[in-house]
């Protein structure tokens, strides 16, 4: 119960694992960065900002709620359902997605209209492991909402840079998910949970999350390519490169090792996006 301590907000943070959202929210805003050509107005940068925060925090109490009992009988997860009583994550469920809609409406009317398809979209993920082993995949096309989404809100139309960045995302996600779901192969193949890990074993899925990270560099070199980026957005993506490796060479760590490694590379990997795209930009 020790871990469980502290107040009532910092046990929702954890809940929702808030401190996850730098990595789906530095490549909204790089997006949004290119599509402005470096310098989105303060107002859009804000309620995309929002809109990441709002849509974060639904998916995960969306995904807390529908796995409730399963994350209970989950060794891993098992306390989950002690932070929170469960009447209180589906209030702050209803309150979030009306938040996200009410802020994509505050944009321009095209992201108002595809907000509530970004809901449905994003709390799609955590209905498919109970018919599919591709769920890791519908993971990363959750997040990947984030960057077209955040090209809309400046252009108020789609491009092909960021479906190219959106597609890099998926595969990312993917990759870094099949190194996590490590984690839980004994679990879910004991409950009949449909995973790629287990329908693949752990040595295989970890050499596809390798491929799955190297697609995902490809299309950070295509980004570059059709969003017009420059030197210094090159010289950003060595160091993306380095970090997946670094995380590739970790994988078989223990749990803690692993939990250190999965956050600290992947939250590089984001953050010199972002930092990669706004100096290029800027200068």
């Amino acid at each position: 119960m020790r871990r469980l301590g502290g107040g009532s907000i910092a046990r929702f943070l954890r809940l929702i694992r808030f401190s996850h959202t730098i990595f789906a929210l530095p490549f909204a805003l790089g997006a949004l960065v290119v599509a402005a050509n470096g310098r989105p107005s303060l107002r859009t940068l804000l309620l995309v900002a929002v809109c990441m925060v709002f849509a974060r925090t639904a998916a995960m109490l969306f995904n807390r709620l529908v796995d409730w009992s399963l994350d209970q009988r989950n060794p891993r997860t098992a306390a989950r359902h002690l932070l929170v009583p469960k009447s209180a994550a589906l209030f702050s469920l209803v309150l979030s997605s009306v938040g996200f809609i009410l802020a994509a409406g505050a944009i321009n009317r095209l992201t108002f209209m595809l907000a509530p398809v970004a809901l449905v979209v994003i709390f799609f993920y955590s209905l498919t492991k109970r018919f599919t082993s591709a769920t890791h995949f519908f993971l990363g096309l959750a997040l990947a909402v984030a960057p077209v989404g955040a090209w809309i809100a400046q252009t108020g139309h789609v491009d092909l840079a960021p479906l190219v960045l959106g597609a890099g995302v998926v595969c990312w996600v993917a990759g870094f998910d099949l190194i996590y779901a490590t984690q839980d192969y004994d679990f879910d193949r004991r409950e009949g949970i449909r995973s790629l890990v287990v329908k693949l074993g752990v040595a295989r899925s970890l050499r596809l999350a390798q491929i799955l990270h190297f697609a995902m560099f490809a299309a950070l070199i295509a980004f570059g390519v059709t969003a017009q980026l420059g030197l210094f957005y090159y010289c950003g993506m060595l160091l993306v490169a380095a970090a997946l490796l670094y995380e590739h060479k970790t994988e078989k760590l223990d749990l803690a090792g692993i939990n250190r490694a999965f956050f600290r590379s992947n939250a590089f990997v984001s953050a010199v996006f972002l930092v990669a795209v706004c100096v290029d930009r800027l200068i």
